[in-house]
């Protein structure tokens, strides 16, 4: 356990790529789109997609949380176990520090009315139906995710190459379309969006677990046998 919050502690020294970063693209965002709602001559709630733009970018440092400090952390000594549940730990915190600035922007958000331009950057009505502490979860599982595809993507470039991965992505790809096959020749579209339709945060949320738990494992089985 020692040597694992080692990783987490190794992989904080970078805070450029785990901290700063994602409080610069929430903060660049966030002062755009508040100038966007106060140009829109529209009186009603005005609401944008820019508060996506910190979580996509955890996707790229699943990516660099690997290509940066694996092979130093293998010249230590330190397992590949004690790497990947380091690293994960490393994500987890800094997802759910995404989470808490979410909540706290949503409240401030709300207090303000939309800063004053009845602009809504953070509090998404869909998300925030459950409440604060849901909409929060929701936001650090959805960062968590992205970061683990991003890792497990360089895993299996890490231990695959360049064609092993381009074979994983068209694998992927088989099976979203065969599941798009499957909607089409038994015509349950109306099925599938009502069921989506139907779909709360909460159930989401618990989607977005099962993923990192599957993306997880497999990119840990990976990890095992990749070449630093």
């Amino acid at each position: 356990m020692k040597r694992t919050l080692t990783v987490t502690r190794m992989q904080f020294v970078n805070k450029i790529t785990f901290v700063w970063m994602p409080l610069i693209i929430l903060s660049a965002t966030f002062v755009m789109s508040v100038i966007i709602f106060a140009l829109i001559p529209y009186d009603g709630a005005k609401y944008g997609g820019g508060s996506q733009a910190p979580i996509w970018y955890f996707f790229a440092i699943g990516i660099m949380a690997l290509s940066y400090t694996f092979p130093f952390s293998q010249a230590l000594s330190i397992t590949r176990r004690e790497f990947f549940f380091g690293t994960m730990l490393s994500a987890f915190l800094t997802s759910l520090m995404l989470g808490v600035v979410f909540v706290l922007g949503g409240f401030a958000e709300q207090a303000t009315r939309g800063w004053g331009v009845n602009g809504y950057f953070f509090t998404l009505d869909w998300v925030w139906r459950s409440g604060a502490l849901i909409a929060g979860l929701f936001y650090a599982a959805l960062s968590f995710l992205l970061f683990v595809l991003g890792f497990w993507g360089a895993t299996v470039f890490r231990r695959f190459g360049t064609l092993g991965l381009t074979l994983a992505l068209l694998l992927l790809g088989v099976v979203f379309v065969a599941a798009i096959w499957i909607i089409s020749s038994l015509d349950a579209w109306a099925e599938a969006g009502a069921w989506m339709a139907g779909l709360t945060v909460p159930s989401l949320i618990g989607g977005i677990t099962l993923a990192i738990v599957a993306f997880g494992a497999i990119s840990f089985a990976t990890l095992r046998r990749a070449v630093p």
